[in-house]
């Protein structure tokens, strides 16, 4: 258990930033780049390419009771540099929590990549005894990047 409002865990990645972004931004590859287990499949998501976009995943895990849907709404959003979303159960408004992945290019075959996950903004006192924060440990979100990299080499 954390103190804090977020983690953010960060590594650099043998690709173009491009090539990332690119895999970032297509929610149909999300499943194969969550490091904690919890996302399944795509319900529906086009490509992101705007704030104010949704997608629909399929999920899985104890803390949900089980098998749940999150609609995901696209917060923040610059082409090869930031893109990030914040999760909320389907049907429902975000609650608080967002996921943001952050880019930055260290030349034509390597970028850093953060990826945060951030719960300053949850306030719901049910919300909060029910889901213990952070959701996902760092290891977790260090999987993430590790498999973002390899997806980046399969391309």
């Amino acid at each position: 258990m954390s103190d804090t409002t977020s983690i953010t865990v960060e590594r650099s990645i043998p690709a173009p930033t491009k090539d990332l972004f690119d895999i970032l931004s297509n929610p149909h590859r999300h499943t194969e780049l969550d490091g904690s287990g919890f996302v399944k499949s795509l319900v529906h998501g086009d490509r992101l390419d705007h704030v104010g976009q949704k997608f629909t995943m399929n999920m899985s895990g104890d803390h949900m009771g089980g098998d749940y849907q999150t609609d995901n709404f696209v917060s923040a959003y610059d082409a090869n540099k930031m893109i990030g979303w914040k999760t909320a159960p389907a049907g429902t408004e975000p609650p608080g929590w967002e996921w943001l992945w952050q880019l930055k290019s260290e030349g034509s075959n390597a970028t850093t990549v953060s990826i945060t996950c951030d719960w300053s903004n949850v306030t719901d006192k049910e919300l909060l005894k029910k889901i213990s924060f952070p959701l996902v440990p760092e290891s977790s979100l260090d999987q993430s990047l590790v498999k973002l990299a390899s997806a980046a080499i399969a391309t």
